[in-house]
């Protein structure tokens, strides 16, 4: 059944606080490098059906494809009747006439893993009535026998979130109301102490809250849907007060606040002593998000001496996270040790790069890469440059600085399908693309139709190519480290400081990527991403890829005087030799537009 609140949270393996503890949840296994297959939905859209899904799952073996590495095909939004049968998921009988288990059957048979899709939302984001949410356990058990393989699963018509096709009143879950002030005093007749605290006396903590007037607003987490918000750092803001008290026992806290359901400020509020929430519900509604009410009395319990009381609301990230960790549960209950792959599909919105290792293989990063799906490989103008969410660049400025948060022991980072052989987009833009998705340990999942694509020609030879995808299957699992870049300003302004941390979408740059390699080797790209070509010395020095990468690369790398250099792209080697380590320079003199240079760099 579809439940009508949040999910109450009595573990602490669900808060905000324990986020960082680098503990991943049961069933959600780790190890694995990332996805690389086909998905339905760019090509198609809600438009797919079992004939075309057997003919891609064929063309991918006919290609040879599956020998690279792309072993998952997954159906997208479209494939379910638009209603439940029984509570339990049904086949839409057009499109999909022979059922999901006679065709994850066709896949296996193929050697290939079977893929399909839902939402943690009441809908799936094409409309049909049949998401996930009250339904977990019952979905979890018609995957599994139906021999599901991989789980992309959605965030659409969520509940608790103001996400796409939501109530835009949601957001109510997600903000705090405006504060305007505290009052905390001795619980009961006994005891005399009270201290009032303005608002503003109050320490804000992390990043999005603020003081407006003589309160404080935005307590909550960043929307990271679309482009313009760094995704390193202090995702949320809190309120917080140090107050001393004479003796331990229970104080009663009365909050001074006014609500809205409007993005910055809403009705749910988080009580913590120090990690110890104490309250954790909606507040009554008051008329205007100006007009201050005192709460009900608020039950804490203090220590004596000084403690530290948090106003927050987490609940964007622990409401989604709680969500995803049912349909796991389900996963374990209907088949214990199961080897499911979850892919997170939740555009960014809750900052999933900070829990989504607890429950999931990869996680978006942003909105989807393109909004013109199912038009047979039509990705559209500005699919290079868009500055909003549907572009290779906006995904890749926002992916390019996220390696603190990928590796084997949490998960990828996932800035979308490919959309290499997508019109709109040039060849020299999809092998550097391509180039991207790789070096940054990215899920390689296709999107064009299949039958574009013959076996040799253009096409083929970027997704095909064995030393590119050696990069994203590489071992090591290590995202590319961003350790230079021509750009003169970050986001928001302000001078260069760290390649590797900033967050920049002035796209007229040149950046280079250096990922360390399980043999000891490094592997090192110059892309272009203006759309004219740039012409110069691009260097990097032996030093500089040292003070980012350190003890990533063995020692004798970084004491050689003589390299082997191939171009993954053109494959064409050539020795470079040093008289001494301070001469020892990497650099690229020309790049076409929207071009790269990508290099793996063996010491001898």
């Amino acid at each position: 059944m579809i439940p009508k609140e949040p999910a109450k949270i009595t573990d602490k393996k669900f808060r905000f606080d324990s986020f960082t503890n680098g503990k991943a949840f049961e069933g959600n296994k780790k190890g694995r490098l990332p996805a690389m297959g086909w998905n339905s939905w760019n090509a198609f859209g809600s438009g797919n059906t079992e004939a075309l899904t057997k003919v891609m799952a064929d063309k991918i073996v006919e290609l040879g494809l599956d020998k690279l590495g792309y072993k998952y095909l997954v159906l997208d939004d479209g494939c379910y009747k638009s209603e439940r049968e029984d509570g339990k998921l049904a086949n839409e009988p057009v499109k999909f006439p022979g059922g999901f288990k006679a065709l994850s059957d066709y896949v296996h048979a193929r050697g290939l893993k079977f893929g399909m899709y839902n939402d943690i939302g009441t809908n799936l984001c094409a409309g049909a009535a049949v998401g996930t949410c009250g339904f977990e356990d019952a979905d979890a058990q018609s995957y599994v026998d139906w021999g599901v393989d991989f789980l992309k699963i959605d965030n659409c018509y969520y509940l608790w979130d103001n996400a796409t096709f939501s109530n835009p009143e949601n957001a109510r879950y997600v903000f705090a109301p405006n504060i305007k002030g505290i009052e905390v005093r001795s619980a009961g007749e006994q005891g005399k102490f009270k201290k009032t605290f303005k608002a503003t006396e109050g320490k804000l903590v992390g990043r999005g809250a603020f003081v407006k007037n003589d309160y404080v607003t935005g307590i909550g987490t960043f929307d990271g849907t679309n482009t313009g918000t760094t995704p390193v750092g202090d995702m949320s803001g809190e309120l917080m007060f140090e107050l001393e008290v004479p003796a331990e026992g229970e104080y009663e806290l009365v909050v001074t606040y006014a609500t809205g359901r409007v993005n910055g400020c809403g009705e749910w509020l988080q009580v913590a002593v120090g990690e110890e929430v104490c309250f954790d519900n909606l507040l009554a509604p008051t008329n205007s998000s100006e007009e201050f009410v005192e709460s009900n009395v608020i039950k804490v319990m203090l220590r004596s001496g000084l403690n530290k009381i948090r106003l927050m609301n987490h609940r964007r990230q622990e409401n989604t996270l709680c969500s995803y960790a049912a349909m796991l549960a389900g996963l374990n209950k209907a088949k214990p040790g199961h080897e499911v792959l979850l892919s997170l599909c939740e555009w960014g919105k809750t900052q999933p790069q900070n829990w989504g290792y607890k429950v999931g293989d990869s996680w978006r990063i942003l909105n989807d890469i393109t909004f013109r799906v199912g038009r047979d490989g039509d990705a559209g103008f500005g699919a290079w440059t868009d500055p909003g969410t549907p572009s290779v660049t906006s995904q890749y400025n926002k992916a390019v600085v996220m390696d603190e948060f990928a590796g084997l022991d949490k998960g990828w980072n996932d800035p979308d399908m490919l959309m290499v052989g997508m019109n709109g987009m040039t060849t020299q833009m999809s092998q550097t693309h391509f180039t991207m998705w790789c070096m940054m340990n990215s899920p390689l999942m296709l999107g064009l139709d299949l039958r574009r694509v013959q076996k040799g020609d253009e096409l083929y030879n970027i997704i095909a190519n064995k030393e590119l995808i050696a990069l994203n299957q590489d071992a090591l699992g290590l995202q590319a480290k961003r350790i230079f870049t021509t750009a003169k300003t970050v986001c928001g302004g302000g001078q260069m400081s760290r390649p590797d941390k900033d967050y920049i979408t002035d796209c007229d740059r040149v950046d280079v990527l250096a990922k360390p390699l399980s043999d000891g080797s490094l592997a090192l790209s110059f892309l272009n991403l203006s759309q004219e070509r740039k012409c110069g010395e691009f260097t990097v020095e032996l030093e500089l890829i040292k003070k980012y990468l350190g003890e990533k690369l063995p020692d004798d790398f970084y004491e050689a005087k003589s390299f082997e250099m191939t171009n993954l792209w053109s494959g064409e080697k050539n020795d470079v030799s040093f008289d001494k380590l301070s001469d020892v320079v990497f650099a690229v003199r020309e790049l076409d537009a929207c071009g790269n240079a990508t290099f793996k760099v063996v010491a001898k």
